[in-house]
């Protein structure tokens, strides 16, 4: 798939990427699901210099979820170790591409030792403008939107806002992902059809694309013929097509 194709005129704004297939992936190589992460993790940095290279300003990814928490003990702290690893590997490829790092989700949750790597490469990586990258890590969109109650709920009670000023912006306001624009395209790897707890508030109005390449076998040009459907797409948003044209 050529970038070419692509209208930079119409790009959406923000993707989001459901990682899958990284398990399935190695167990066909006839390898540990370590193994798929791995080569999952590479699959991340192909991604994200495509993004980059035809202009998406937004990018999140799906990296470890709530649920995740409940996987074999080893798998876990292994991908703990392989964020770690990545991020200081990474380091120069965000500078050097001028992107700047972001995370959602129960960040405290972590290790300490991915928490403090995490939190140096987005200090470090802060001024930067071409594209954001944003990793969902501990992240479930339920808890996101629980929160939000919680914390609306508790200004209401203490009069800092009035029930009556509540809409979809003050919403908004106090999710993870208040600085980001709402989701245009999500893409989910391995020929699974669910949205799985990711972004539910975000991805309202988003084009959804699945593809049966699981995560390891996906590369920029896989991204890119993403990109091409999306903007082959008509995007009504509750009109009519006569009311658009």
């Amino acid at each position: 798939m050529n970038e070419e194709l692509i209208n930079k005129e119409n790009l959406p704004k923000h993707i989001a990427i459901i990682m899958d297939g990284n398990g399935r992936w190695a167990k066909q190589q006839g390898k540990l699901r370590i193994f798929g992460h791995e080569n999952g993790a590479k699959a991340v940095k192909e991604v994200v210099e495509g993004s980059a290279k035809v202009g998406v300003k937004n990018l999140t990814l799906y990296a470890f979820s709530t649920e995740n928490w409940s996987r074999p003990k080893l798998e876990v702290e292994t991908l703990m170790k392989l964020l770690v690893s990545s991020l200081k590997k990474e380091l120069h490829t965000l500078l050097e591409n001028d992107i700047r790092l972001h995370a959602i989700g129960m960040l405290e949750t972590l290790p300490k030792k991915a928490q403090k790597e995490l939190l140096e490469v987005i200090e470090k990586t802060k001024n930067n403008k071409r594209m954001t990258l944003t990793l969902a890590l501990s992240y479930g969109a339920r808890e996101e939107l629980k929160n939000a109650v919680v914390q609306l709920c508790t200004k209401v009670k203490n009069n800092i806002i009035s029930i009556d000023a509540i809409d979809e912006s003050i919403i908004n306001n106090h999710l993870y992902t208040q600085d980001l624009p709402d989701v245009d395209l999500l893409i989910r790897t391995s020929g699974e059809h669910r949205i799985s707890n990711f972004l539910l508030w975000q991805i309202a109005y988003a084009e959804l694309y699945f593809t049966e390449t699981l995560w390891p076998d996906f590369t920029k040009e896989h991204l890119w013929e993403a990109i091409i459907n999306y903007q082959n797409r008509e995007r009504r948003f509750g009109k009519t097509s006569e009311q658009l044209n």
